[in-house]
């Protein structure tokens, strides 16, 4: 289970924990079976891939949280062999089974675990060290506050966490790190509450966006997504099925372009001269879905959630071109040095 982004300053346990966002419609969109194999590349709390495997599928389910790998050696122990966990990133979900595959599920975001474990950092709901690292490994939240410069610092807030108050609150940043540096999810919190200030009627907490924002650029979430998309094109057998439910606004864009792009359309404007179609190797999109009603006021995590699925032609995978996406310029980081 995922947790949307605007969830990040309430997150902690209760009813949502364990709740997959949109289960039912994930189900309806994959229709597992016996005999299937499904990649869930967002294992988390295994919502998803104990569904599947209930339905008759085997899973091989992935997760570059060494946490969420470990809680699920029980779940794993119990399925009769029909699950298999995979400690990784899911942008190399394509490397993880041995012959193509029936679906490929993906659940974008922090999961609720992540988010209630102090420890992690993920959270301001309770202190603890400024981390974000899904992974564990490279470069942590604090190291981004405390030794970015406020242009940069400011990119993130605006593009990632769509901030308004990014550039007052990236400058405050850099005047109070010179005094002392931020370590602490709470310290950072509130100095951007003290920065921007709270009215009565807000319904996030001022840091929020900014919290979302880092752990988005920590984690390399855009490029990562972009990444596992492409993947999934290459595992899939023909008529196999890609469902991915999304919480932010940057996400279900690059999702939407993805399947365009795929379908042999441009997603381009109406007012510029139409490049050149290609051989569809998706089917055109499924109607986006949203959570009902009932499942948003029942767990509000679901609020911002997006599924956007499509079935996989018999065509061979397309360019991996990035700039389908349309992705926001970012301050310079080699992600993958980092993690070495």
């Amino acid at each position: 289970m995922m947790a949307g982004p605007g969830e990040m300053g309430s997150a902690g346990g209760g009813p949502a924990r364990h709740i997959p966002v949109l289960l039912k419609e994930v189900l309806a969109a994959v229709a597992p079976r016996g005999g299937m194999t499904i990649i869930d590349g967002t294992f988390g709390a295994g919502g998803y891939s104990q569904a599947l495997i209930d339905a008759g599928a085997n899973v091989v389910a992935v997760d570059r949280d060494p946490d969420a790998i470990a809680a699920g050696r029980a779940m794993e122990a119990q399925s009769g062999g029909r699950l298999r966990l995979v400690e990784g990133a899911f942008s190399n979900l394509d490397s993880y089974a041995d012959d193509p595959v029936d679906a490929v599920v993906l659940d974008i975001g922090v999961s609720s675990m992540q988010l209630d474990q102090a420890e992690r950092g993920f959270s301001f709901r309770h202190d603890g060290p400024l981390d974000m690292r899904m992974d564990k490994r490279g470069m942590s939240a604090a190291d981004v506050v405390n030794s970015f410069k406020s242009s940069d610092l400011t990119r993130i807030f605006g593009l990632l966490g769509e901030e308004r108050h990014a550039g007052r609150i990236a400058r405050m940043i850099e005047r109070r790190r010179e005094a002392r540096p931020f370590l602490r999810t709470l310290d950072l919190a509130d100095a951007i509450e003290a920065t921007v200030g709270r009215g009565p009627k807000d319904k996030i907490h001022p840091a929020t966006r900014c919290f979302q924002a880092l752990r988005i650029f920590v984690n390399d979430e855009l490029g990562e997504l972009g990444r596992a998309l492409f993947a999934a094109e290459h595992v899939l057998k023909p008529g196999g099925r890609l469902v991915v439910v999304t919480f932010h606004s940057l996400e279900d864009r690059m999702v939407k372009r993805f399947f365009v792009d795929r379908a042999g359309g441009t997603g381009g404007s109406r007012h510029l001269p139409e490049k050149q179609t290609r051989i569809a190797t998706f089917d055109k999109a499924d109607k986006v879905v949203a959570a009902s009603d009932g499942e948003a006021a029942a767990n509000p995590r679901a609020r911002s959630a997006k599924l956007r699925a499509a079935t996989r032609t018999a065509a061979p995978a397309g360019e991996q071109d990035h700039s389908i996406f349309g992705l926001p310029r970012l301050p310079e980081v080699n992600i993958a040095a980092e993690r070495r």
